[in-house]
Formats: structure tokens, C-alpha cells, sequence
């Protein structure tokens, strides 16, 4: 284990998510511009955009089990390729079937990376694995801010076509393919452990793990899903609703980078507990403030949701060793699944709620069609607005229900340990 380089690994893992998180963050800012340049229909664009988080979980499927098998440093090699191709052939796409697989090269690549780093990081830190997962998945928060304020600067300054925020995601990701260039990776903890294939795929279906894993898509949905909204749901509320969610994310990188070594002498329950008790206060107060008050709001949210990532592949890393980099995976790709279905979900109780509060007598089609400046434009900004609040209200039951699901949690491990 002397030749391995923990530190360099883990500076080079950290860049790696970066570039996950830069793809994350300037996405949805790209709808609108390829639906109106390459005359695609937002149903076509909805499949581009969803193409992501599919190759994500695909990535993650697949990449898991055969990590053990061809080693952790092929898994990042896919990883660094499947993301220079898949940036490149976005800048030269030429319309549905290019952007659809260039979305979907970057989705196996950012998938390739959760696949390999994770288990990277375990096995490098065997005595502090949540502490290191959560500065590690700090970076993932602070990749959205860095995106969030490369497309507002751009915006600012002109240049708005998307392929200049597309661009910089190449230069960390040269910079993390030479950071692990020649490296010598170290044997998974499952491998050093002794644990067989056998017990992996048995770890992987024991009620423990089902348990954790269902609660991963409540705590990636909460997460993800409304992140991915969040800018939409609130638009209303400031001129530049993309500031909020690099508000949210701030917050998130600051508490995963420095709040590790916090929550370390924690119980992984009570974390886990704590955080969905602020992340449901924060969806309650979002749906019930207004103007500044939003961000005091969002700010309860950011820190409800920071630690539910790390803390749930921390919990099963150490609870559950024997499901080894699979565990990890599926994890990781059921995670991103529940981002995934939180998606149209969160469109469709927005468009009802929207659809709930246009004043009697009026209509959507009128409304939407106002000109800017118009008691109408108005009315349609004030029912979105009551729609985005609404909505977060809605939300707000996902972490209710992880509340009553990890306090069984803790109760359960105090009476098993």
C-alpha cells in the first residue's frame, strides 16, 4: 500500500466529480437553446436530457460488479474517454441522434466515475469512510456552483451560445485524466477483506441492504429533484432564479467539506435522522416564504439535503463491507434513478398546481401568451409562483416519510449492535 498515492487519488477523484457536476449544472440551461436551434420538440429534448441519467445508472450497473474484475483504473480510463467524446461530439452536434448520444456517452462517464471513486475512496480510508465520502461528494455541489456561475457569467457577457459552457467542462476533465495518469490503484476493501463474488451479490440482497437502498431513492429524489427544479419552481422570486440553486449547492459544498469531521463521531442514523428533519422544514418554509426569506429558507434545505448522499454510501460501506464496489454502484445508480423518476413527477404537480391558481375566468393559453408588462403577464407570473410553492409543499412528504424511516433505522441498530 506504499506506492499508492491516497492523496493524489483522492485530488483527482474530487476533479473527476467536478466535471459530473458541471455536465449537472449547465444542462438544464441548454433546453431551450437546442430545442429552438435544432427545431426539436422539448418531448425530444425531455429524452436527450433523461439520456444522462440513464447512462449514469447504467454505468453504474454494469461498472459496479466489474471493478473487482478489471480494476478500478479501466473503470476511470471509460470514464476520461466516454467524457472527451461525449463533450466533443455535443459542440459538433448536429441535431436529435448526436446530441442523444453524445448525452448519453457523458451520463456512462459520469456514472463511471461514481462506479470507481467510491469504492476507490473506502478502500484507501478504511477507518474514516464517511468523513472521506462527504469531502469527496463535497465537490459535486461545488461543480454546480462553478456551472451555475460559468452560464450566468456568459449569459452576462454575450456569449450565450451553450457551447462555451460546454467547452470548459474539457479542461478538468484533461486535468483529472492526467492526475491519474500512471497511477497505481489499490485492491477494493471487498478483495483485501477476503470477501467472496458469493457474499457481494448475497450483501446486495440481504433486508439491510433492500432497506437502505429504497430510502436512497427517497433521499436522491429529495435531493436532485428539487435542485433540478428548484430555479423553475421559484423563478419568480428573483431576476436571476439560477443564483438559488448556486446558493443551495454553496451551502452543500461547504457542509459536505467541513462538516465531515463533525458528523464522523456521529451515529450514521442520526445524521441521516437530522438531516431529513431539515430537509423537510426547508421544503415546508420554501413553500411559505417569500422574496429574501426564500434563501434563509433554501439555506434549512441545503443543509437537510448535504449529508444524504455521502452519509447513505458511508452507512452501507460500514454496516454492509461484504457488498463491496457493487453495493456502492447500485447504490449510486439507484440514487440517480430516483433523481430520475423525481423529474416528471415534479413537472406534473407543478403544471396542476400552476393550472389550480389562474384566477376565475381566465385561461392558460391567454395567460402564456400575454404580453410582458400586462395584468395577464402578471397573473400568469403570481399562478406560477403560487404553483412552484405548492409544489414544494408536495415535496415536502418525501423526507416525512425518510423521518419515520430512519428513526425505525436507529432504533433498530441500537438493538442489533
Amino acid at each position: 500500500m506504499e506506492t499508492i498515492k491516497k492523496t493524489q487519488l483522492f485530488n483527482a477523484s474530487c476533479v473527476a466529480l467536478v466535471v459530473t457536476a458541471l455536465a449537472f449544472a449547465t444542462r438544464g440551461s441548454f433546453v431551450q437553446a437546442w430545442a429552438t436551434e435544432f427545431n426539436l420538440t422539448h418531448t425530444e429534448v425531455g429524452w436527450i436530457v433523461g439520456t444522462a441519467f440513464w447512462g449514469f445508472t447504467l454505468a453504474m450497473v454494469f461498472g459496479g460488479p466489474l471493478v473487482d474484475i478489471i480494476g478500478l483504473g479501466r473503470i476511470i480510463s471509460i470514464a476520461f474517454f466516454c467524457h472527451v467524446a461525449g463533450i466533443i461530439l455535443t459542440i459538433i452536434a448536429t441535431g436529435f441522434w448526436t446530441l442523444f448520444i453524445s448525452t448519453l456517452l457523458i451520463g456512462i462517464a459520469n456514472g463511471s466515475v461514481e462506479a470507481a471513486c467510491n469504492p476507490l475512496i473506502t478502500s484507501m480510508y478504511t477507518d474514516q469512510k464517511t468523513r472521506r465520502l462527504n469531502r469527496f461528494h463535497a465537490w459535486f455541489p461545488t461543480g454546480i456552483v462553478i456551472g451555475g456561475l460559468v452560464v450566468f457569467f456568459f449569459n452576462k457577457s454575450g456569449l450565450a451560445d451553450w457551447r462555451y459552457s460546454m467547452g470548459i467542462m474539457l479542461l478538468p476533465t484533461f486535468v483529472y485524466g492526467y492526475m491519474f495518469l500512471n497511477k497505481e490503484f489499490p485492491k477494493t476493501e471487498r478483495v483485501v477483506s477476503g470477501f467472496t463474488y458469493k457474499d457481494m451479490l448475497k450483501a446486495c440482497v440481504s433486508p439491510l441492504f433492500i432497506f437502505m437502498a429504497l430510502s436512497m431513492i427517497l433521499t436522491a429524489g429529495t435531493e436532485l429533484g428539487t435542485n433540478q427544479w428548484i430555479a423553475a419552481l421559484l423563478a419568480n422570486v428573483s431576476s436571476n432564479p439560477i443564483l438559488l440553486l448556486v446558493w443551495i449547492s454553496g451551502i452543500m459544498a461547504l457542509a459536505r467539506q467541513f462538516g465531515g469531521s463533525l458528523i464522523h463521531n456521529m451515529k450514521s442514523t442520526i445524521v441521516l435522522l437530522t438531516s431529513s428533519i431539515l430537509a423537510f422544514i426547508g421544503c415546508i418554509l420554501m413553500g411559505y416564504t417569500s422574496g429574501a426569506m426564500v434563501f434563509a429558507s433554501a439555506g434549512v434545505f441545503a443543509l437537510g439535503v448535504a449529508f444524504f448522499w455521502p452519509s447513505m454510501l458511508g452507512f452501507v460501506s460500514e454496516n454492509i463491507p461484504q457488498s463491496g464496489a457493487l453495493g456502492l454502484a447500485i447504490m449510486g445508480g439507484i440514487g440517480f434513478l430516483g433523481g430520475a423518476i423525481a423529474q416528471p413527477v415534479l413537472g406534473a404537480i407543478f403544471d396542476s398546481q400552476t393550472l389550480a391558481a389562474i384566477p376565475a375566468g381566465q385561461t392558460v393559453e391567454a395567460l402564456k401568451s400575454a404580453v410582458a408588462g400586462t395584468q395577464e403577464a402578471a397573473a400568469w407570473a403570481a399562478a406560477q409562483l403560487t404553483g412552484g410553492e405548492h409544489t414544494l409543499r408536495y415535496v415536502a412528504f418525501v423526507p416525512a416519510v425518510l423521518i419515520i424511516s430512519f428513526a425505525f433505522l436507529h432504533v433498530w441498530k441500537r438493538k442489533h449492535v
